[in-house]
């Protein structure tokens, strides 16, 4: 099936049920792989969207930086999922990383970031992590908003039956 400009690949080989859900990152450094190390339950997708086997649904999380190039790549993962043309995805939403330790975004930012978030079921902002930028292992002294996160997608995963076969 084609793909929206922007929009991103759908792996070559289905999958089927494997628990919790897929981080699926817009772009590359968007935070994946820190977010699969520092949040239980959650697959490394890449930049790949999750092929569902036949009649099973996946729960899929955006994942992309907070910068225009972030937000305008989830916004392009958003338009994909909502054209239809990833057919068995269970979008649970978008988690946010920051771009930088500035606590508030600049005005232009918040306002795409609002935009993008009303084509996402829910938007999660993860705050900046110093440690990660200077190595420190994602494991070590993850912030409560993670451990919140983690929290809310079992929930989701568990409460939608997610996963499931259609």
């Amino acid at each position: 099936m084609p793909r929206p400009a922007g929009g991103l690949p759908v792996a070559p080989r289905p999958v089927a049920h494997l628990g919790g859900w897929w981080w699926l990152g817009c772009h590359g450094g968007a935070g994946v792989t820190a977010l699969t190390h520092a949040v239980p339950g959650g697959q490394d997708a890449g930049r790949l969207w999750p092929a569902p086997a036949a009649g099973w649904t996946l729960p899929v999380v955006l994942v992309a930086r907070a910068d225009f190039g972030g937000l305008t790549a989830a916004q392009a993962a958003a338009a994909q999922w909502a054209s239809g043309a990833v057919p068995g995805i269970d979008l649970l939403g978008l988690v946010l990383t920051p771009y930088s330790p500035e606590r508030r975004l600049p005005r232009p930012l918040r306002d795409l970031r609002r935009l993008v978030s009303g084509g996402v079921p829910r938007t999660w902002a993860l705050p900046w992590v110093e440690g990660w930028r200077l190595g420190e292992p994602p494991t070590a002294r993850p912030p409560r908003e993670l451990t919140a996160l983690g929290d809310e997608l079992t929930r989701l995963t568990s409460s939608t039956g997610s996963h499931h076969r259609v």
